[in-house]
Formats: structure tokens, sequence, C-alpha cells
């Protein structure tokens, strides 16, 4: 049969490239040659996510990073990384089947306190400065006195304790706010479950 044939013509063609490219770059300096050797090298694929134009370099570093981060990215669809100007914000958020808050209390779910504890595996190598946000949905409470302002405090406040437990210094932490529904994640959606969260936002800045 004639498949020996195409093997050995492709053996013939692979050689000839070699002596080709020995033959072109022994003709060179050792400069042009490594720079010629630097274009072969495998390169790390861009894993960061599409960002604004208007977002700084700095900001696309950080966001590229915290992608890159492998307990990050194991938390699926319960973290949200969104590239802001100034800076990178961590939303963690309730999913059907990870919800992050006890009903109506500050107290964080198991799932949820293993949510913060992965962030701060993550953040706490960085020197960045933090904020923390809580966040509810636009559903009312039925206790009188305590409000989704009161609500979202406590749980800001609760990821702040963890974070600080995951070492995160307090000294990096700018403010912890209780924002209940005002700044739904998904706009128009304003009693969707993702918009129960913690936002953590990772400034450009090292801490205050």
């Amino acid at each position: 049969m004639g498949t020996w044939k195409i093997a050995y013509a492709d053996f013939l063609t692979a050689l000839m490239a070699f002596f080709l490219l020995m033959w072109l770059v022994s003709g060179v300096s050792p400069e042009s040659r490594a720079a010629i050797a630097a274009e072969f090298k495998p390169r790390p694929a861009d894993t960061s996510l599409a960002t604004t134009g208007d977002v700084p370099v700095e900001t696309d570093r950080l966001f590229s990073l915290l992608t890159l981060s492998e307990v990050l990215k194991a938390a699926g669809e319960s973290i949200v990384l969104t590239a802001e100007p100034d800076g990178v914000r961590i939303d963690l958020v309730d999913t059907e089947g990870r919800p992050l808050f006890e009903s109506a209390r500050g107290a964080l779910t198991p799932e949820g306190r293993a949510l913060v504890e992965a962030a701060a595996v993550t953040l706490a190598g960085l020197p960045n400065a933090l904020s923390i946000e809580g966040h509810t949905d636009a559903f009312g409470l039925a206790g009188a006195g305590y409000s989704n302002w009161e609500l979202s405090s406590d749980r800001a406040h609760e990821a702040r304790r963890l974070l600080a437990a995951g070492g995160v210094a307090d000294e990096r932490v700018r403010a912890v706010t209780g924002l209940a529904d005002t700044q739904p994640l998904n706009p128009g959606e304003p009693h969707n479950a993702r918009n129960r969260r913690i936002s953590l936002k990772v400034h450009l800045g090292a801490q205050p």
C-alpha cells in the first residue's frame, strides 16, 4: 500500500523545514535569534474578560488577576466580577442552589460563609483597599423597627468579620455599608434573588 510514502514525504518536508530554519538562524545576530525563539514560545491565554475602553490599564490587570483565581472560579455563578474605572467589584450573590443568607437575618448560611472565606483567600494576598457593601432584594420585612437597611448593614458587617478572620487586615477596609435594595444587580428586577448579595469593591489604591 502507499501510506508509507505519504508518511515518508511528511518526514522529508519537516526535515527540510528544520534545515531551512537552522540556515536562517545561523545568519542572524544573537539578539535577533532570541527574538525569533521568543515567537515560538507558548504564551498563556488571555483569560481577562472584555472591559470598556475607559477602564484604566491598572484595573484591567487587577481584573485579570482576579479572573485567574482558581478559588473564585470554583464558585461559578455565585460570583460576579465587574471592572470599574476605579477598581474591580466582586459580587457574592444568592443562587437557587446556594443561598448566602439565612432568611430575613444578617447571618450567613454555611454556603455563604464558605463563599466569603473563599474570597478572603484571594483578597488576603493583595495590598488594595476594600469597601464592603450589603444588598437586599425589594421584599420588605415583617418585623417593625428592622428594615432592609439594617439587614443589609448586618450582612456587610458579617462579611467583614469573616474577611478579617481570613487574613484581610481591617486597615484595608475603607467602608462597610448597607444599601438595602437601592442598587439591584439586575436593573428592572428588584425582587430577583441575585440582588441579595455582598459586594466587595477592590480599589486601585492601597490601604488608606
